[in-house]
């Protein structure tokens, strides 16, 4: 039997967004943004990009420990590219 990660990366488009929504609290726009950067980052394989959104999530969710069920990220303006550059230089080390 596959693990969670693994059924969650093959789903289709909408319940994966779904996922990242109900776990990492993050909706569709966001969603889209973070799949478009890492797309548009040369990473043209929806598997490869699935496990990095769901390794950025991770990435952050820890930075954001207060963050509840009930509430989503925020980034402000701008500060959604800040941190996916600031994961991809780590990822790149």
């Amino acid at each position: 039997m596959r693990n969670a990660v693994e059924e969650n990366i093959h789903l289709p488009d909408f319940s994966f967004c779904k996922v990242c929504e109900t776990v990492y609290g993050v909706n569709r726009g966001i969603y889209n943004t973070i799949d478009s950067y890492f797309y548009q980052k040369g990473n043209k394989d929806i598997v490869v990009r699935r496990q990095m959104i769901l390794s950025f999530l991770q990435s952050i969710g820890t930075s954001q420990a207060n963050l509840n069920k009930k509430s989503s990220f925020k980034f402000g303006h701008g500060g959604l590219v800040e941190k996916l550059d600031a994961f991809t230089s780590m990822c790149k080390k």
